[in-house]
């Protein structure tokens, strides 16, 4: 080593150990903030707590580990596996003394009895998301699986961004910061999609500047200003974009889980059309979605059990030959909800018209899917009306089958006495049930509210026992409490939850009728099995339909009312609904016509695309625009500016460019590329004449030469490059030094 060598080594040393600190730290601070950005839109779907501490704690502590790692291996190879092995480490040993330190070694390391207390806490946390409703409890369940999510998600994020995958890395961060706000349905959060902008602009900063293939130079102010333009163009645009109500997707969908937390969806302050039916029937049916049959003493569980194709058919009815059964069909087209189940009258008997991966549960003759979303389904449905006598329901029994529920020991006694006080007077299992449904519609008031306000907005033991005293309530506890008393006197109960039959249209298609179906008539109510009929619904729920009621043998007409055939109900009232609505605010395209029920809206879809498309394609309109001036000022004959864009064309393209070369030295170098001899010799000689006479003048038009040279070059090079240059012009981000070059 040279005398010279050895006095610029401590230097050499001490500036790349700075590199390292900085380059390190970086990552750290980008990976934490990623995280916080991330974890920021959870904090409007989880009541304030603790686990907003922790999840925070481990956010910093993940990134910090990070950091120490990278910077004390930094000339070690493998260094990110060091630092993603030493990151779960430190995570895992964190979480444990955090949560669950009554289960550790030391109240830090992990041991046999931590993971075993893993699995209630993920069910309970399950549970809690499926089954809560916003803001969620802050439970030590639900706070264990967000710190394990999120410790997971800021190590992802470490290691992409170490690794300078900055798109994959907002990606993510935008993946999961918009989780929350789609599944509550909630309104967007503008300030967070504005900080995501400004993370976004950081994360690929840092990508670039650590990056050998990136311009030398950069223009900080054409950065910030093309990033300026594209949030600003997202906040101001974006909200003056016009939503149609009919617009079939995710966006406007209703997002539908058959679980009794109906609460938030009918108190949702501006209802949506989401089906609309078509039926040659007197009165639209009640449309069902699931069968919740298994309770816990907290929630009731939807029915689970083997499928098989529609083309299997549903099988036999459950009704005997004895039986009066007509058969109707009901058009049926999902405008807004998205579902995995479909929405069928009962009991159905045939499904046509629905598109591939559909399936029939038998059990409860519903039709589900794995793999399809009820949304734009358009299918027509072959139902069946089981019309028994008075007499033969009051003679069929109601015994509890083997894969019945059986009735809980831990009732509390409000529920059962009540039960057996109302029904007291009944002769029979069909009356106990008339007297139970007379009862709640009689004494009870119908409230969105009352539940909220007292605390019991469940369909829990201890929810009902309070919506007994109380008397008010809307339909999840009228149907709760009316299938636990049932279930208390030994009676074969479900609850199903569904919608209501809707308004109707004032238009008609054919020979049928049009009903329109809205996101406020989501419903659930009672079933009880009779033997030799099948289920028999009941509407307990004050002031909502037509309450069940057959008709003895003597009387001509129909046998039954009820809610198998019930006048449609929009709302409650302030008594059962007999006839149906007319809907004169309907629009004319969700009327019956050429066979549609309602027409895509196309305007929303084009006018979205468009914006989405302007902002991917700005860097090359701006391009654009400044390549068509500078070629003009060229065609006037200034070479400056000429040579200028053809510097923009090689940065564009990725070609290497040396400000240090002459105009003759670049020349011939474009030369050896392929590019014609005869045009860059113009281009070089007008470069040399403006440059070195000491009059210069203007050569003549260079547009054609310069063209050609430009041409050339994209021949090059391959197609990606080619691509890469015409959306993500580098020249725009690298400061142009051509004028200073140009006269060096």
């Amino acid at each position: 080593m040279s005398p010279a060598e050895a006095r610029r080594a401590p230097w050499t040393e001490a500036l790349a150990a700075a590199e390292r600190r900085e380059r390190s730290l970086a990552i750290a601070l980008l990976s934490a903030c990623a995280g916080f950005v991330a974890l920021w839109p959870y904090t409007s779907v989880i009541a304030a707590g603790t686990w907003s501490f922790v999840s925070v704690a481990v956010i910093i502590v993940v990134a910090a580990t990070g950091a120490v790692v990278r910077y004390l291996g930094a000339r070690r190879r493998g260094r990110d596996a060091l630092a993603l092995l030493a990151q779960v480490v430190v995570a895992v040993c964190a979480l444990t003394s955090i949560l669950l330190p009554q289960t550790a070694a030391l109240g830090i390391i992990p041991t046999a009895s931590t993971i075993r207390a893993l699995t209630p806490l993920t069910a309970d946390a399950l549970e809690q998301v499926q089954f809560g409703t916003a803001p969620l409890d802050d439970t030590l369940p639900l706070r264990t699986m967000i710190a394990i999510g999120f410790a997971v998600i800021t190590i992802l994020i470490d290691h992409l961004v170490s690794q300078r995958l900055a798109l994959l890395a907002v990606i993510l961060v935008a993946a999961i910061g918009a989780t929350p706000t789609i599944i509550s349905l909630g309104d967007a959060n503008i300030p967070w999609f504005v900080l995501l902008a400004v993370l976004t602009l950081f994360l690929l900063r840092h990508s670039t500047r650590h990056d050998r293939r990136r311009a030398r130079r950069a223009s900080a102010g054409v950065a910030l200003g093309v990033g300026a333009a594209a949030i600003a163009c997202a906040l101001v645009v974006t909200p003056v974009l016009p939503v149609s109500a009919n617009w079939v997707g995710a966006g406007t969908a209703v997002a539908l889980n058959p679980s009794l937390r109906l609460g938030d969806d009918l108190r949702r302050p501006t209802p949506t059309d989401v089906i609309t039916l078509a039926t040659t029937a007197a009165a639209a049916p009640y449309l069902r979605i699931a069968t919740l049959s298994g309770f816990d003493g907290r929630v009731w569980h939807a029915d689970e059990g083997d499928t098989q194709p529609l083309t299997d058919g549903f099988g036999d009815g459950e009704w005997a030959d004895d039986i009066a059964a007509a058969e109707r069909r009901t058009s049926i087209r999902v405008v807004g909800v998205s579902s995995s189940w479909l929405p069928v009258p009962y009991p159905a008997t045939k499904v046509a018209g629905t598109s591939t991966g559909w399936e029939i549960m038998p059990g409860n003759r519903t039709v589900v899917s794995e793999t399809r979303d009820a949304a734009g389904e358009d299918y027509t449905v072959t139902a069946a009306t089981v019309q028994p006598t008075l007499e033969q329901i009051r003679a069929s029994s109601t015994e509890l089958g083997p894969d019945d529920e059986t009735p809980s020991e831990d009732l509390p006694r409000v529920i059962t006495e009540t039960a057996r006080e109302v029904t007291a007077d009944a002769e029979n299992d069909y009356d106990r049930m008339i007297a139970l449904q007379a009862w709640f519609r009689s004494g009870f008031t119908y409230s969105l509210d009352a539940p909220v306000d007292g605390g019991f907005d469940g369909t829990g033991v201890d929810a009902v026992a309070e919506f007994l005293e109380v008397q008010s309530g809307y339909c999840i506890h009228f149907a709760g409490a009316f299938a636990l008393m049932a279930q208390s006197l030994d009676l074969p109960v479900r609850i199903v939850v569904g919608y209501l039959p809707g308004r109707l249209a004032d238009e008609k298609r054919g020979d049928e009728f049009v009903y329109v179906v809205s996101s406020d008539q989501l419903h659930a109510w009672p079933e009880v099995r009779f033997e030799g009929i099948g289920w028999v619904p009941f509407e307990p729920t004050a002031s909502l339909g037509v309450p069940t009621a057959f008709q003895p043998a003597s009387v001509e007409g129909d046998s039954t009312t009820g809610p198998t055939t019930p006048a449609p109900s929009a709302a409650p009232t302030t008594a059962p609904t007999s006839g149906a609505e007319l809907d004169d605010e309907l629009d004319d395209s969700s009327a019956a016509g050429g066979g549609s029920l309602q027409r895509l809206d196309p305007l929303p879809v084009m006018l979205v695309t468009a914006g989405v498309l302007l902002v991917l394609l700005l860097p090359a309109l701006i391009r654009l625009f400044v390549r068509m001036w500078r070629r003009s000022r060229a065609r006037d004959g200034d070479a400056v500016i000429a040579w200028r864009e053809l510097r923009a064309t090689l940065t564009d393209l990725g070609l290497p460019v040396s400000d240090a070369d002459s105009p003759r030295a670049r020349g011939l170098g474009l030369i050896e590329r392929g590019a014609d001899a005869e045009a860059v010799h113009a281009l070089v000689d007008a470069m040399e004449r403006a440059s070195y006479a000491p009059r210069p003048e203007r050569a003549g038009d260079l547009t054609p030469a310069l063209s050609r040279v430009s041409a050339d070059l994209h021949h090059q090079v391959d197609a990606r490059s080619r691509t890469v240059a015409f959306l993500l012009p580098r020249s725009l981000f690298a400061l142009d030094t051509s004028r200073v070059a140009a006269y060096s």
